[in-house]
Order: structure tokens, then C-alpha cells, then sequence
């Protein structure tokens, strides 16, 4: 898979500092894609600095608010992933949310569009199912999505499609909730907050009681997957949405697996409520049938990396690793400068 020949390509990615974009830019050039990697970068250039340098890479820090045409210039792909993401973090300023998530990827959409960019694939979320108490949701199932950030990733999925046509390919990718170590790593997510919890403590807490479900998958997949659909067949993946995720996990099996993988010992403790109502299994068949991709990084292989990223001092647990925190930080300190801001004058 890595072994790809992408030189014919020049792929903008949104986020591309992000947690899923960090890595993805490093898997594109690899493969000798042209990338230019457009981020607002609120965390920071550094989750790019192992690629800064690269004759192939360009970084574009904008606001996809902002974009038009002229950004697409000799752009043949875009993988957008620029977004609010996740439930927690969209629901900390639904309207933000809505318009980052909503509007501003419709507008990289539009904007591409005109620009004459031949494909384009969002990365977009399995939330969109929401609460699914039996059966296991399909891409044929219907949206039920519970959060801002599920509701409006659905909106833009569906004003992206309709933009799309025989010269502008759209696709989607509905992620699985990821797990992994990257250069802007997040443990605010379930695998890998588990582990961290293992690392630090000692201890992992179940919430909810652990018998709801989730879809998982590892951060690499994800990334491969958004590369194979940028090169399928338009005419096999135009206007079409793709489940990705390695498996369904109930949260006490994934608790269970990552205590056996922690070579110590680490107690599990189950707690009988919990704020998120999310309880949904996903089938990722088609994406398997209609293209001959699957994911295949296990979560044992994600808990034995992140584990180790954490003990060879790799990652460290800092404050912009838990993504609603550092949202609400930016949120705080933005208010404190205007209360204090005089004149245009901070000092």
C-alpha cells in the first residue's frame, strides 16, 4: 500500500495538520504525491516538522472559510478533513460547529469545484448512524445523528453530492472512531485514552457500564482508505459514502484488551453512567466489495504502538491532546484579549 505512485498527483488536504491530516500528508509523500497541506493550525506547525523541507510539500496556514478558486490552482485532488472533531468538541459552540463543519467545507466543495478539480473525498464520520440499538447500520441505513458534529458532518455530505457530476467526482469516507499514535496525537479517544490511562495510572474506568458499541479503526486505514478512493473508478465511487473501521467493539471488550496488552498490571473499573448515548455497530463490507479495500491494523497493533510511543517518550500527554480542552482554552484566552484589548493595544 505504501508503495503507491501518486507523482501525477497534487492533493490539497484540509487539516493537514491535524491528527488524521499529519499523517496523511506523510503517507502522501511518501507515495510522491505533490501536497499542500492547509490548516488553520491551532496545534501548532510542529505535528508537521518531519516533513518541513520536502520539495513536495507546501503549508497553507487558511481558514477553509476563506478559500476560493485561486487555492485550487493546479490542485488535481482534494481529501478534505478540516473540521470540529468530534461529538464533545462539537457541542462545545454548536454554531461554530456549524459553521466550520457545514459551511466551510461546503465552501472548499464549491470552491474546488470551480476551480476544476477532478476529485474530491470528505472525511466524514460513522456518528451519522447515531443511536442504533439492534443490527449492525449499513451505508443504505438511515442518518440519525444525535451531535452537532454528527448532524453537521451529515449536511455537508449531502450539499457535497449534490454538487458533484461526471467532471467532479465527490465520495465520502465515514470514519470508524480512530485510534493510533501521529505527529498531533489526541487522547481524547477511546483506544487511546485507554492506554494512556494504563500508562499513567494503572487503572482504566469504564464508562456507561461498557456494553455499548463502537466502530474502530486504526489512523493509517483511515488514511490509506481516503487514497484508494481518491484513485477508484469515478463511476464506482461518485457520489457514494464508505463505512471504515477494522471492527465492532463493545467499550469493556476494548478495556479487556488493552489491560492484556500493557505488560503490567492494570485494574478495570465499570461505571454505570455516562453523558454519550452513542451505542451503534457499523458493516464496512462495501467499501471491501466496491473497491477491494479493508482496514487492516488491529486494535491490539494500535495499543502495543501508542503504549510504546508513551514509554520511549515518542508522545507526551500535553494539553492540546485532548481536543475539547485545547478548543476551550483557545475560546477562554480569546475572551480574555478582548477584555482587555484597548484601542488595539493588548500592553
Amino acid at each position: 500500500m505504501d508503495n503507491t505512485n501518486l507523482s501525477n498527483e497534487t492533493v490539497l488536504v484540509t487539516g493537514g495538520g491535524g491528527y488524521i491530516g499529519s499523517v496523511l500528508v506523510g503517507i502522501l509523500l511518501q507515495q510522491g504525491a505533490k501536497v499542500i497541506a492547509l490548516d488553520r493550525f491551532f496545534f501548532g506547525l510542529d505535528t508537521l516538522k518531519d516533513h518541513i523541507g520536502n520539495a513536495n510539500l507546501t503549508v497553507s496556514k487558511k481558514d477553509i472559510r476563506d478559500l476560493t478558486p485561486d487555492d485550487f490552482a493546479g490542485v488535481t485532488s482534494v481529501l478534505d478533513l478540516a473540521a470540529f472533531s468530534n461529538d464533545p468538541a462539537g457541542d462545545l459552540n454548536p454554531s461554530l460547529t456549524w459553521d466550520v463543519n457545514r459551511d466551510g467545507r461546503n465552501n472548499v466543495a464549491r470552491a474546488a469545484k470551480k476551480a476544476g478539480v477532478a476529485r474530491f473525498v470528505m472525511s466524514s464520520t460513522c456518528s451519522i448512524y447515531g443511536a442504533a440499538e439492534d443490527g449492525i447500520s449499513d451505508e443504505t441505513s438511515p442518518a440519525n445523528p444525535l451531535s452537532t458534529y454528527a448532524k453537521s458532518n451529515y449536511a455537508a455530505e449531502t450539499a457535497l453530492f449534490e454538487m458533484g457530476n461526471s467532471d467532479f467526482t465527490t465520495t465520502s469516507l465515514r470514519n470508524a472512531t480512530v485510534f493510533g499514535a501521529s505527529p498531533r496525537m489526541r487522547f481524547d479517544l477511546v483506544v487511546n485514552l485507554m492506554t494512556l490511562n494504563a500508562f499513567e495510572k494503572g487503572a482504566i474506568v469504564i464508562m456507561g457500564g461498557g456494553k455499548q458499541w463502537r466502530p474502530l479503526v486504526h489512523v493509517r486505514d483511515v488514511c490509506h482508505g481516503l487514497i484508494a478512493l481518491m484513485a477508484a473508478p469515478s463511476d464506482v465511487v461518485n457520489g457514494q459514502c464508505y463505512n471504515i473501521g477494522i471492527g465492532n467493539y463493545q467499550v469493556r471488550t476494548i478495556g479487556s484488551i488493552v489491560r492484556e496488552i500493557v505488560p503490567f498490571g492494570v485494574t478495570m473499573q465499570i461505571a454505570p453512567d455516562d453523558p454519550d448515548h452513542r451505542n451503534y455497530r457499523v458493516s464496512f463490507d462495501r467499501l471491501k466489495n466496491d473497491i477491494g479495500f479493508e482496514a487492516t491494523v488491529t486494535i491490539e497493533d494500535g495499543v502495543r504502538e501508542v503504549y510504546n510511543a508513551l514509554k520511549f517518550g515518542e508522545i507526551e500527554n500535553t494539553p492540546d491532546c485532548s481536543t475539547v480542552k485545547w478548543y476551550k482554552h483557545i475560546l477562554d484566552a480569546q475572551k480574555l484579549l478582548a477584555s482587555i484589548e484597548l484601542n488595539g493595544r493588548l500592553l
